[in-house]
């Protein structure tokens, strides 16, 4: 299977710093770098957020979208999470990637360039036309939603 091509353009702030990678063989997302100045550090006390520049523009393949997540080492040992995740980049989008963190952690959190801070997994999209009906097919599951299929402790709770 060959694999759809991600054309980067790096920024002067980006210049220097590592292109999104897969840190392992098998890895869904690309690891992103911030792009803060040189020995430049920002501080996320907790509860703040802040946009991240990653110093790059980039042009995905029609028909994907990047999808930006937080890292999972980042969410559990500190609490830093992306606030908008999944985040989505259209492939028309040509502006900077921007990361929106937030700490919602105990501890303030320092951020250095070069730092991975998310990822991006690039996604297939199919658009849809919205069709207004009067009526809509019957699903056993019906109109219940929010916890309405139960969970591990109540499986079968319709309540």
């Amino acid at each position: 299977m060959s694999a759809a091509q991600l054309q980067l353009k790096w920024l002067d702030h980006g210049a220097g710093l590592e292109a999104p990678s897969y840190e392992s063989t098998l890895a869904a997302g690309m690891d992103i770098r911030a792009a803060l100045g040189e020995g430049e550090k920002l501080t996320l006390a907790p509860g703040a957020q802040a946009m991240i520049a990653t110093g790059f523009q980039m042009a995905l393949p029609a028909g994907f979208e990047a999808q930006i997540r937080p890292r999972s080492g980042l969410a559990a040992k500190n609490g830093i999470t992306v606030l908008n995740t999944p985040g989505t980049i259209d492939a028309d989008y040509r502006g900077e990637v921007k990361i929106i963190l937030i700490n919602l952690g105990r501890d303030s959190f320092t951020i250095e360039r070069g730092m991975r801070i998310a990822q991006m997994v690039i996604a297939p999209v199919v658009q849809v036309t919205p069709m207004i009906v009067d009526e809509l097919s019957e699903t056993e599951r019906g109109t219940g939603g929010f916890g309405s299929t139960g969970t591990s402790q109540n499986k079968g709770d319709k309540s």
